[in-house]
């Protein structure tokens, strides 16, 4: 086994379109993922296809950087995204729907570690799954949290004032 698959879903009570905003911008993730220190947008332009960002992760009292690209983007339904790591590589989807009680976003991934933690797959991705879960409900926590708005009162950083 040399990849791990992480999948999952959550409902958010919040419009499909400020969900989707929010997320395409990587620069919002350490608001409710506390283990990404900074996050920057190392591409010109808009948020969009091809978009690329510069990370930093802490685990264990350790740093590693990544970079995350955008594979696919469609607004606001889809969004997929690579990364990568010196430790591993992980591509994957975000799909968003919108329903009666807001937002329906699912995740999927695949992780292949390298080097040594090849060896340790099946518990990367049992970790893997386990953190996606606490990522995405912190999020849901954090934008339920907001007071409701449209899509066009976030900017980059998080919700406006």
């Amino acid at each position: 086994m040399t990849m791990a698959h992480i999948e999952g879903e959550i409902v958010i009570d919040r419009p499909v379109d400020v969900v989707f905003d929010f997320v395409a911008d990587e620069r919002n993730e350490p608001r409710f993922n506390p283990r990404l220190t900074s996050v920057e947008q190392i591409s010109a332009g808009p948020i969009g296809l091809g978009t690329r960002f510069r990370a930093t992760t802490t685990s264990m009292g350790r740093s590693a950087e990544m970079v995350i690209e955008f594979t696919a983007f469609e607004r606001p339904q889809r969004l997929s995204s690579s990364t990568h790591m010196s430790a591993m590589e992980m591509s994957g989807t975000l799909t968003f729907e919108a329903i009666p009680a807001g937002t329906l976003m699912r995740w999927s991934w695949e992780v292949e570690p390298r080097g040594i933690l090849k060896l340790l797959t099946p518990l990367v991705g049992f970790m893997g799954r386990r953190q996606e879960q606490i990522i995405w409900t912190s999020l849901k926590r954090y934008l339920e949290e907001q007071n409701p708005r449209s899509a066009s009162t976030y900017e980059a950083g998080g919700p406006t004032r």
